[in-house]
């Protein structure tokens, strides 16, 4: 059985907070904390209970990450996972789909659940109130509230610490996670019945991975801020898509940065190491998934400049994609068919990303560290298409970087 100390020191933990969730809320066992190494983590405080510690080694998504058959309704694609439809689209609202990364196909989504009173409210992630450099859980109950938490954050988060609670209290909520954060609430879902009767949609964006906050002070660092705490206002992406990464100082100076700067140039360089092995970034165990719809150039590569936002939307189970079509009715969304196929070169990186996941874990076992449970995942099927080179070069280069840290630590 793997406890959260066991967990952590594998590399495993994705930071999400489900093993915290689903403790005594009154006397917490586990709670989660910012590292030094600026990643979110949990601790153990008190004697974790012995049906806590069975819970967490069931559902934990740094371990476990499997699709049970029952719950598969629609075709299933090796790099895709379950997808209904495939579309682009972008949010009605034009003030919201600037706001929004991409084009605020999610936050449109939302706003029919709220408006249409099928949920109380929403569980999601956005800036904290105590600094604009750190995220917090947001619960959104209108507009506002969704305006607000529109944008890409790409830092920490712990979207399920209080997942008991928020089950224990009333009302009914959409929850909106990264992928790892849905396939965990997916997993409590199977041993816990309230999580069907108070979460009726779980929403997901792509997901690369996530930086630690020093990927934040890297990127404030480039734009030639060298004291955080001087910042009163950042973003990392939105008031135009893909728009900017922008900081903003007590004077009113504003310092600004590209996308592909920020997080193709920096944040990018400072992902945990789960992440690196992730079998599912394109958020397979969601209703619904969103994510960049990016047009490309005539070689089929992704185009970074400025334009109208757009969001690529898979529907994923056939109650995902009623709930679209009602958007669509209702006027909160516009869509358009797009080929499966060229979602391929909207998002190149994820295509390729399953495929990576079994040699990393072949170099893991190399140096004897424990290995997640990744199952019903086609994870052989996308390693093949990489080609036994390029799965070689994932292997030797994930085991050059483990043997370093192991000597370094």
């Amino acid at each position: 059985m793997r406890d959260v100390n066991d967990i952590k020191a594998a590399g495993l933990c994705a930071g999400c907070g489900l093993c915290a969730g689903v403790g005594d809320a009154a006397q917490p066992a586990i709670v989660m904390r910012d590292t030094s190494q600026g990643y979110r983590r949990p601790f153990v405080q008190a004697p974790v209970p012995p049906a806590q510690k069975a819970l967490v080694d069931a559902v934990c998504p740094g371990v476990n990450i499997q699709h049970v058959d029952s719950e598969i309704d629609a075709p299933y694609h090796p790099s895709w996972g379950p997808i209904v439809e495939a579309r682009l689209g972008w949010s009605t609202d034009m003030g919201l789909r600037r706001q929004a990364s991409s084009g605020g196909g999610l936050s449109s989504v939302l706003l029919h659940l709220l408006d249409s009173g099928q949920i109380d409210y929403v569980v999601q992630t956005a800036v904290s109130d105590d600094s604009p450099l750190r995220n917090a859980l947001r619960i959104s109950t209108g507009r506002d509230d969704i305006f607000v938490a529109a944008g890409s954050r790409y830092a920490p988060s712990s979207p399920l610490e209080d997942i008991a609670a928020r089950l224990d209290a009333p009302g009914r909520f959409a929850f909106v996670g990264k992928p790892c954060d849905v396939a965990g609430l997916r997993a409590l879902a199977r041993r816990d019945p309230r999580v069907a009767e108070k979460v009726p949609y779980m929403l997901a964006f792509m997901c690369a991975g996530v930086p630690s906050y020093r990927g934040t002070d890297a990127v404030l660092k480039a734009m030639g801020i060298d004291d955080p705490d001087a910042v009163v206002s950042f973003r990392y992406r939105g008031d135009g898509w893909p728009g900017f990464a922008t900081a903003v100082l007590p004077d009113g100076t504003s310092h600004q940065m590209d996308y592909n700067s920020s997080w193709g140039g920096i944040l990018n360089r400072h992902l945990q190491f789960r992440c690196k092995i992730c079998p599912d970034g394109t958020g397979e165990f969601a209703d619904i998934t969103f994510a960049d719809g990016w047009l490309c150039d005539d070689k089929g590569y992704p185009l970074f400049e400025e334009q109208d936002g757009r969001s690529l939307v898979l529907t994923r189970t056939r109650k995902g994609e009623a709930l679209l079509q009602e958007a669509l009715a209702k006027g909160f969304i516009d869509v358009q068919a797009v080929p499966l196929e060229s979602i391929r070169h909207m998002q190149p990186f994820q295509t390729k990303r399953k495929g990576f996941v079994q040699p990393r874990m072949a170099a893991m076992a190399s140096v004897g560290l424990p290995l997640p449970r990744f199952r019903n995942l086609r994870l052989s099927e996308v390693r093949r298409s990489l080609g036994a080179k390029e799965a070689f070069r994932n292997y030797l280069g994930t085991l050059r970087r483990l043997v370093r840290k192991r000597r370094q630590d």
